[in-house]
């Protein structure tokens, strides 16, 4: 950073600037593969060899001559790019929504001693909060100093942390992070780190995707989706204050609230400027403003939810014990590492509410946004880190403040709950289509990203599903009809959902991989098929007991030290 007077330049500013030199198209490929899949990109060779240290230092030396050349080429003529730097392995990457080719590594600038015999295992044993290594394409980085002080928050690397998170920090980063902060928390290479087949070639179906520029944003999509939210609130209160329909206005507001939550949705993903800064200064200040939940604390659920999707004890999406268990396995006190709090229904009130749970589902998303107006609260008033807290706390006031003066002009109370039950009972059709994206589909105990079983991709696809739409419904659904791409890609942009599902429909073809994908009413119809399953087990003693006895003993209890 250079310090001026009053004003702070920092690098990050520039990155792109200093990219944007670097071709964004292929060149044809000399020996073209018929596979679309296969793509013959330096990133995608073939399995690794175990590394000795001699190669280290190679790569090493390798990864300063392409940030050598990369400095060079922001200053020369487009034909001297960093793209030309001869033995430098290369990868599309993307910043800003924009896609560039960059050295797939970038070493330390400093001469510290750099490791080369570490190994999966001895990484994997530095799995907590603090003390926390990660795999990024064979190469490891202690980020346990980084933790606390992670944008996303510290779940997602507590998380992952031990792990070969390659792909989970190319969907969540964007290319500056590899060269302007991973490099200070380099610490070798891992010697027995390999990559197969299935993987290299999902890692490649995403190479596609940046080649294509598919995370680039149409800012005209966007600006038409505001400018619908503007005329459809004006509609509402125009229809409400001056024609006095206000159940046909509570009906609108609902609308609306739905609407507003898929944009917010995008802007937590940075799906909109990709400027993560300016998303979420916006996103903050309008959406908390007309929607009255904290974008704060849906960014930290839902970042944890896409690491960890359908985890029992880590996804909070999926933790509602006592009104709702998705799984037997629920049954079972576990700790929810998000709440900070054991989750349990060994009692009469939990096995009441879930064994009736296929029952009270739909009055319970009626009200579901209540609970978010709580949950956010609870959050800003903690002492969770959280940024721009007073914009948080002052847009949601302003919520409050509008919401209730304009509440305050109806006749009667009777109008007021009638308009307030009417509102959230229409856009509780957004939580319906949130759930039903993952309440009936595979949960697991743990942590995932362990083998190829539960890899990223596997993962996802897993414990993910489509809504299957026309296109002139994607409207209605905001994306989530898309769940499946969305959470492969959670950076790409809502108008391009459509277009990745053909290529990872083709790409699950080919693997013989399952690609869940039933209407919307179909889809609700099986979920209620599941939750009265588990519902029906939890009124059973025996199987309840089943699943949950052994769980609940002295020695299990011990050996995981509660109590």
């Amino acid at each position: 950073k250079r310090k001026g007077k009053g004003t702070v330049q920092t690098k990050e500013t520039t990155f792109v600037d200093t990219l944007a030199a670097t071709p964004t198209t292929r060149q044809p490929d000399p020996d073209p593969d018929p596979d679309p899949f296969a793509l013959h990109s330096p990133s995608m060779a073939p399995k690794k060899e175990p590394r000795s240290s001699e190669g280290t230092a190679a790569a090493a030396a390798a990864a300063a001559a392409a940030a050598a050349a990369s400095a060079a080429s922001s200053s020369s003529s487009s034909a001297a790019t960093i793209g030309d730097a001869p033995k430098v392995e290369m990868i599309w990457r993307e910043d800003e929504g924009k896609s560039f080719r960059v050295p797939a590594f970038y070493a330390p600038k400093n001469n510290k001693k750099v490791r080369t015999d570490l190994t999966m295992a001895e990484v994997a044993k530095h799995d907590k909060r603090d003390d926390a290594w990660i795999i990024i394409d064979g190469h490891c980085y202690d980020v346990t100093s980084y933790v606390d002080t992670h944008p996303g928050g510290w779940l997602p690397i507590a998380n992952l942390a031990g792990k070969d998170v390659t792909d989970a920090f190319a969907n969540y980063h964007p290319a500056r992070v590899y060269k302007t902060l991973l490099p200070a928390f380099y610490i070798g290479e891992v010697t027995d780190y390999e990559v197969s087949d299935f993987v290299r070639e999902h890692r490649a179906l995403r190479q596609q995707l940046l080649e294509r520029n598919l995370f680039e944003t149409n800012p005209w999509y966007y600006v038409i989706k505001f400018a619908i939210l503007a005329v459809a609130f004006a509609v509402m209160l125009y229809t409400t204050l001056v024609l006095e329909q206000r159940v046909l206005g509570a009906v609108l507001l609902g609308i609306f609230w739905q609407q507003l939550a898929f944009i917010g949705h995008d802007v937590g993903h940075n799906a909109l400027s990709h400027v993560r800064r300016l998303d979420l200064f916006w996103g903050t200040a309008f959406g908390n403003l007309t929607g009255g939940i904290s974008l704060a604390w849906w960014k930290r659920s839902h970042n944890v939810h896409h690491i960890v999707c359908n985890s029992v004890e880590n996804d909070p999406d999926i933790q509602h014990i006592p009104l709702i268990a998705i799984t037997q396995k629920m049954f079972r006190p576990f700790w929810s590492s998000y709440h900070r709090r054991e989750y349990r229904m060994d009692n009469i009130i939990g096995r009441f509410l879930v064994g009736h749970q296929h029952l009270l589902f739909y009055p319970i998303m009626g009200f579901a946004r209540f609970n978010l107006y709580v949950q956010s609260w609870l959050l800003l008033l903690s002492t969770e880190k959280i940024q721009h807290k007073t914009l948080e706390i002052v847009s949601l006031l302003g919520f409050f403040t509008w919401f209730g003066t304009f509440l305050s002009t109806f006749p009667t109370w009777g109008d007021v709950f009638l308009f307030l039950v009417v509102s959230h009972f229409v856009s509780g059709f957004l939580h319906v289509q949130i759930t039903l994206s993952h309440f009936y589909m595979d949960t697991y105990n743990g942590r995932a990203y362990n083998d190829d079983s539960d890899e990223w991709f596997s993962m996802q696809l897993k414990t993910t599903m489509n809504v299957d739409c026309p296109e002139w419904l994607d409207w209605f659904h905001g994306g989530l009809q898309f769940q499946i791409e969305h959470h492969l890609y959670p950076r790409l942009p809502r108008h391009n959902l459509r277009k990745a599902r053909t290529l990872v429909k083709a790409f699950c073809k080919k693997h013989g991989l399952r690609y869940y994908e039933p209407g919307f009413i179909q889809g609700n119809i099986e979920m209620m098929k599941a939750l009265a399953e588990v519902a029906a087990d939890a009124r059973s003693d025996e199987k309840f007991e089943a699943s949950s006895k052994l769980y609940d003993s002295a020695l299990w209890n011990g050996l995981n030290a509660r109590g």
